[in-house]
């Protein structure tokens, strides 16, 4: 059996490559002048074809509708953005990129792209196959503690 010492030291790599991980990100968008939502917002909308809504957004990328909200305002603001109705749905509207917010999106979506197309192809596909693999198990493997027993007990 491994002991919690030497599974806690692995557990704090994790942190630590999943914040850098995270950071690299906040950064790269800080350098485009975005804030790392507004990034996420900007490739979810591009990504996102013509049936892209806040309620998509925030289920894809866990962010907050209102901070979308606010986020769609200040694309708005600029003339990014607009917003049509949904026709099945009133309520819910789709947002779509202005002429002006499509060129702004495909080059700052290209840019990242082109960046972390770049990342991969150094690692390598395989290693980067591996990677996606590792997550996916890591999360499927806390899931299912943390919804049984085992994730409510406490090791001392």
């Amino acid at each position: 059996m491994i002991s919690n010492i030497v599974l806690m030291e692995q557990l704090n790599k994790y942190y630590d490559v999943w914040l850098e991980y995270n950071n690299v990100y906040v950064e790269w968008a800080k350098a485009q002048g975005l804030s790392v939502n507004s990034l996420l917002v900007l490739c979810a909308i591009h990504d996102g074809g013509d049936n892209c809504t806040q309620k998509k957004i925030s289920q894809r990328w866990l962010i907050p509708k209102q901070t979308i909200n606010m986020v769609f305002k200040d694309f708005e603001h600029k003339g990014l953005v607009e917003l049509y109705p949904l026709p099945e749905d009133k309520r819910n509207k789709v947002i779509r990129f202005t002429k002006a917010g499509k060129e702004y999106a495909d080059t700052i979506v290209a840019r990242l792209r082109k960046v972390e197309l770049s990342a991969i192809e150094e690692i390598g596909v395989e290693r980067m196959q591996q990677l996606n693999e590792n997550m996916a198990l890591f999360t499927k493997l806390f899931k299912n503690s943390a919804g049984g027993k085992k994730g409510n007990e406490t090791n001392s």
